[in-house]
């Protein structure tokens, strides 16, 4: 069929079909010319077409016949010289950067590098066609029925996520059908989303969905990405993820998987990945963006653009200091809200977005523009607050608006546990919302994302069961992963059949979930640490995508036990507006003041002085939250008053006496949980004046005493 070829228009960049055809449109400020090229599903290349319009650097036309479901690609033209930073080489086809699907593999042995790979020599040109090694663009229908759609919009404040792989997630249950495993739909399934609503989770976040490609030395190694860091289509979801695979119906899939998690009550939130592409450096393969305009798309040196900047660790650094570069980013921001009805993202090493000429700037352009826009007013924004470059370790420095990976909450919290000299008073400023860090500067508690394991270490089974890392399935002799993890094995390395050693496992893993859910901010669980998943030592699983990483549904009772237990610890924190307040404690520090919503206690039952602050051998505190000053109305203008709790932690070998301290409301104190109890850790029990604390463990009282379950009783807080 003859292609007709009209001026079409520049904007929406990418392929926008329409009855009269699809238009493309590529922005390269250097190019001399663009075509488009046409694939059949066998990935035979049957027609190219140049386009000849070009309007402010945006290459545009109208290509008739051209439907849903064509696969197409890019070539682009300019000068060689390497030596300017200028890399334009035709005979390489180019994934369009805003291609909303995309099929195929990357073919590490066809000639996808632009430069001669026998010599090594990134300035000698290689001539040769890599159509038949480059994924290909597909052109997609992008209506779809949301119906009544209504994204759940949980206060920030209230959220509980829960971190998560897609395949991972349910690739193993045999509660999901077999062609569905891995999948969008997997994750949709009823017993997916049965599972996550009994844990109470309200947030997943989503492990990279964007389009990205396996490496070709983990090929090599009979290894492929799992973590999915590598990005090749920022507007596309992955289509390994798909049950139908890569003809395009992976965004189809992807909408209905958002459509049910709303359904329900959960909201989707993304880790994007918009600070480096798969590309790499000048050695890396041409792919994408590196080919349409690679000085528009990268930072290179100031001094050598031959060279690249590297803040991410990864070979090559998008350039968001660019506007069109910042435009694409906010254009896949928009289209994952709009026409993906995602709920929020985290930012993959953050910091590297804030740098302009060098330094991280929070009141740079690429905070400004994402404040201003409408479409994103609404959505969650959670920063991984740093990078690889200098100055990039940036905690505690995100503006307003923005939640944060706490970092400093990850360490302390481990450390503390592990019986780390010295912790206490950092201690309690994590458990406190973390004050030091967030109070100043118009943030409140929430600014805080609270965790203390993800998919980058250790799970929190293997926090409490190894002392070194044990990373030789990945085939980098052990050298890759961090080597300090803060971890603590109880006395053997692994698994064990010493029943004091797995008790003590169990106890700490326990204390940790505690920690988590009873600390004000928002806590993020690590997907499978309900229920003690293993990686067995591997704390750098980015490369494994089997069943070292795939979810193990087998549960032994302990492992049925730890679930019990999380998903109890969760519905309490989600009935209490004291354990997730939105307001700092009285606006002022923790230690040296008598305040009266909250308080530190010795075992002595007296407030703890700055001297006992400072006694670096003391690993046990108590802490008391007065329900009656949570400093909030509901919708009707009432305020809003709850339990008073009493939390003691004691991270000390051995049990502890404690004098209870007056409760503040003239109640007396109950118990409502103690990880000592392994059989029944939530049971109610009156206490006497005089209390012991086990050795390692959390015991929490409360002026009322009631179980999880009665949460009418208490009035709701108003969303702020």
């Amino acid at each position: 069929m003859e292609r007709t070829l009209l001026p079409g228009k520049p904007y929406p960049l990418g392929a926008t079909s329409s009855p009269q055809g699809t238009n493309f449109a590529l922005y390269s400020e250097n190019a001399t010319a663009v075509k488009v090229c046409f694939f059949d599903e066998s990935g035979k290349q049957v027609d190219c077409i140049a386009l000849k319009e070009r309007t402010a650097f945006v290459w545009h036309g109208m290509v008739r016949h051209i439907k849903p479901g064509q696969r197409y690609g890019f070539r682009v033209d300019g000068p060689w010289e390497p030596e300017k930073g200028l890399r334009f080489n035709a005979s390489k086809l180019l994934v369009d950067p805003y291609a909303k699907a995309l099929a195929g593999e990357v073919d590490w042995k066809a000639p996808i590098f632009p430069y001669d790979i026998e010599s090594g020599d990134d300035t000698k040109k290689c001539g040769k066609d890599s159509a038949d090694g480059v994924p290909k663009s597909i052109v997609i229908d992008s209506t779809f029925d949301w119906g009544n759609d209504c994204p759940p919009q949980t206060p920030i404040a209230d959220s509980i996520i829960y971190e998560m792989h897609v395949r991972g997630f349910s690739k193993n249950n045999p509660e999901v059908p077999e062609n569905l495993r891995g999948t969008y739909a997997g994750l949709a399934h009823d017993a997916s989303i049965g599972y996550l609503k009994k844990l109470g989770i309200t947030a997943v976040e989503l492990l990279p969905v964007h389009h990205f490609i396996d490496e070709g030395d983990l090929i090599d190694k009979g290894l492929r990405d799992y973590w999915g860091y590598n990005t090749l289509g920022y507007f596309a979801p992955m289509s390994r993820y798909s049950s139908s695979g890569d003809d395009g119906e992976q965004v189809l899939e992807f909408k209905q998987m958002v459509k049910r998690l709303h359904q329900e009550g959960i909201e989707v939130i993304l880790d994007v990945v918009y600070n480096h592409t798969c590309e790499g450096n000048e050695k890396g393969p041409m792919l994408s963006m590196k080919g349409v305009d690679n000085t528009t798309y990268y930072r290179t040196l100031q001094d050598n653009p031959r060279y690249y900047m590297d803040y991410t660790g990864t070979g090559n650094t998008l350039n968001a200091y660019n506007p069109q570069v910042l435009k694409l980013i906010m254009d896949s921001l928009r289209y994952w809200v709009s026409e993906m009805h995602v709920d929020g993202f985290r930012f993959d090493l953050a910091s590297t977005l804030a740098r302009e000429l060098h330094d991280v700037n929070k009141l740079g352009a690429f905070f400004d523009t994402i404040h201003q826009d409408p479409t994103l007013a609404d959505v969650k924004l959670i920063a991984e607050p740093w990078d690889v470059g200098d100055g990039g370790y940036q905690v505690g420095n995100f503006p307003v608006l923005w939640g944060e990976w706490n970092g400093k909450y990850r360490d302390t919290v481990r450390r503390f546990w592990k019986g780390d000299s010295g912790q206490l008073s950092e201690f309690a400023y994590r458990l406190t919302g973390s004050s030091d860090l967030y109070q100043g500067d118009g943030r409140t508690p929430a600014a805080s994302i609270n965790f203390i394991t993800a998919h980058d270490g250790f799970t929190l089974c293997d926090l409490v069961s190894y002392n070194e890392k044990h990373n030789e399935a990945n085939g980098d002799n052990n050298q890759d992963g961090a080597n300090d993890n803060d971890s603590w094995n109880m006395g053997a390395e692994g698994p064990t059949d010493d029943a004091n050693i797995n008790n003590l496992r169990e106890r700490q893993t326990r204390n940790f979930l505690a920690t988590l859910m009873l600390s004000q901010g928002v806590p993020m669980l690590a997907g499978g640490d309900e229920f003690s998943r293993s990686q067995r030592g591997n704390n750098n699983c980015y490369c494994q995508d089997n069943e070292l990483t795939w979810y193990d549904w087998k549960l032994d009772d302990s492992r049925k036990r730890l679930l019990e237990f999380t998903a109890k610890l969760i519905a309490l924190r989600k009935e209490h507006p004291n354990l997730h307040r939105r307001r700092f404690f009285q606006d002022r520090q923790i230690r040296g003041s008598v305040v009266r919503d909250v308080a530190w206690y010795g075992t002595d039952g007296n407030e703890l002085s700055d001297e006992t602050w400072g006694e670096g051998w003391n690993r046990s505190l108590a802490v008391m939250l007065n329900g009656k000053t949570l400093g909030v109305m509901d919708e009707d203008g009432h305020q809003v008053f709850d339990d008073s709790f009493l939390i003691i932690v004691n991270a000390a070998d051995q049990g502890v006496e404690y004098m209870l301290p007056e409760p503040p409301n003239g109640v007396p104190w109950k118990q409502v949980l103690d990880t000592e109890n392994i059989d029944d850790p939530f049971s109610e029990a009156e206490v006497a004046e005089k209390v012991i604390v086990g050795g390692r463990a959390v015991r929490v009282y409360s002026d009322c005493g009631e179980h999880v379950g009665q949460a009418e009783k208490h009035r709701p807080a108003k969303t702020l």
